[in-house]
């Protein structure tokens, strides 16, 4: 798009047209734009084909794009699927929302997420259900849900999303799509926040926000306009430098392949998605290695993830509900290491305690990068199977289950793949390998050393000449 405008070969006002064209046509089946902004949009393209005739250019100037609902946009509302704030409307743009509009982007809408971000579906109250552009039966995933099939539908060509849990991977490996969640703190997250929560640039423990595209190149053109720090944060540098990839071949990159769980399986067609890739890995002269005594221990990792993840999602709960789960834990055997164990302890721990968690991800996060001394980049899935069925029959996501391959696992625990990358605040990369036996999408996620986002992203521009990259759904 951007060499087309550039050459004069299409105008932006024409790119718009045709993307608020096919979301006209196609999205009522799919609902993946929930707030559409289609007469702004038309004249911030026409904007922009005015500053190219004046000589302008800058990175994304006249590129339709969408945007996640939980973002802050001014005119738009900002609910997170919540009802209650369905009319709340937020008096500034977010960070990243300012950022696309500074790099000349034409913003068609907001896109779908689940109540409270807290699903891998994305539907709510307010704007319904998001369906999986290839099976409206499945998922598009969650909470980036509405993004990742909005891209798949040729709804834009870009968009922007977070992740704390998968938000940005598992919606693209559901839908057949692009994704990066960068390293931790990398990108600024203001105004990617609750209706209720004034949007101030605080640090996160888990979440990111990032980019989400159709191909691999496409990822890294956003991911700079998107990186560096919050300008409200003083006595930082507001720009921000990231090393090279480490190779330029794909023969030269080191990849340790983790395609085994303790506390999951791996289904067959997302254990296929991780062959296909080693294989291309391989057969172009990578070193592709299935072990190593460098990797971090994954029981270990899976019960740290866990503990952070829920502490911080409970840090507002109402009090009687706090001190119900206190009493439900403290009737736990001290033998239970369960993950369901683990995660009751964890959203009732101490700040003492969550100390404690937080030394013992350092000492992984060392375990790290003393594997990325060895390695260029972890090759792992994302979620244990493709897109699954809609299931919003039992709304508390602790009672619901998983089937992989006919055996029944708990529903939360498919987290525990996206929780790799997450818990030591990795970069990741998710990239479309092909399609299951049911003709659905199914992807892998590529981690890399911290602040090393060029590494797994560079890698998967490579594994996209050799795989094929992103499909349109049939």
């Amino acid at each position: 798009m951007l060499s087309a405008l550039r050459a004069g070969d299409v105008s932006a006002v024409e790119l718009t047209d045709a993307a608020i064209a096919a979301i006209e046509r196609d999205d009522a089946a799919i609902n993946a734009i929930c707030v559409p902004d289609f007469d702004r949009a038309r004249a911030s393209a026409r904007d922009a084909d005015e500053a190219r005739a004046r000589g302008e250019d800058r990175p994304l100037l006249g590129v339709p794009v969408t945007v996640k609902e939980s973002y802050n946009m001014v005119g738009l509302p900002t609910t997170w699927g919540m009802p209650e704030y369905r009319d709340f409307v937020p008096a500034e743009d977010a960070v990243q929302v300012s950022r696309l509009k500074a790099a000349g982007v034409v913003v068609l809408g907001k896109t779908n997420v689940p109540l409270g971000l807290q699903d891998i579906q994305s539907y709510n109250e307010i704007y319904g259900t998001t369906n999986n552009p290839w099976n409206r039966d499945r998922t598009s995933g969650g909470s980036s849900g509405g993004s990742a099939a909005a891209l798949a539908c040729g709804f834009g060509a870009l968009s922007i999303g977070s992740d704390l849990a998968g938000s940005l991977r598992t919606p693209a490996h559901f839908c057949g799509v692009y994704a990066h969640k960068p390293t931790l703190g990398l990108a600024a997250p203001r105004g990617m926040t609750p209706p209720a929560i004034p949007p101030l640039p605080v640090e996160s423990d888990l979440a990111v926000v990032g980019p989400m595209a159709r191909t691999a190149r496409d990822l890294s053109l956003l991911l700079d306009v998107m990186a560096g720090p919050d300008p409200l944060t003083l006595g930082v540098a507001h720009e921000i430098t990231l090393p090279p990839p480490r190779h330029d071949n794909l023969g030269d990159f080191r990849v340790l392949v983790v395609d085994q769980h303790p506390f999951i399986a791996t289904g067959a067609a997302v254990q296929a998605g991780v062959n296909r890739v080693a294989d291309a890995l391989a057969a172009a002269g990578a070193r592709v290695e299935r072990h190593s005594p460098l990797l971090p221990d994954l029981a270990e990792a899976g019960r740290l993830y866990a503990q952070l993840l829920v502490s911080g999602n409970a840090a507002r709960f109402p009090m009687d509900t706090y001190e119900q789960l206190q009493a439900r834990a403290a009737e736990l055997s001290p033998d239970d290491q369960s993950l369901e164990a683990v995660r009751l302890r964890g959203i009732v721990m101490s700040h003492r305690d969550w100390l404690e968690v937080n030394i013992r991800r350092e000492i992984h996060r060392h375990g790290w990068r003393q594997l990325f001394e060895e390695f260029d980049v972890v090759l792992c899935p994302i979620t244990p199977t493709p897109a699954f069925p809609h299931n919003q029959d039992e709304p508390d996501l602790t009672k619901r289950r998983l089937d992989i391959d006919g055996v029944d696992y708990p529903f939360f625990d498919q987290l525990l793949w996206a929780g790799l990358a997450t818990m030591p605040g990795l970069p990741a990369t998710a990239i479309p390998t092909g399609r299951s036996p049911e003709g659905l999408p199914v992807g892998v996620q590529l981690i890399g050393p911290a602040l090393e986002d060029r590494t797994p992203l560079r890698l998967a521009e490579l594994l996209e000449q050799e795989l094929g990259g992103f499909q349109p759904p049939t």
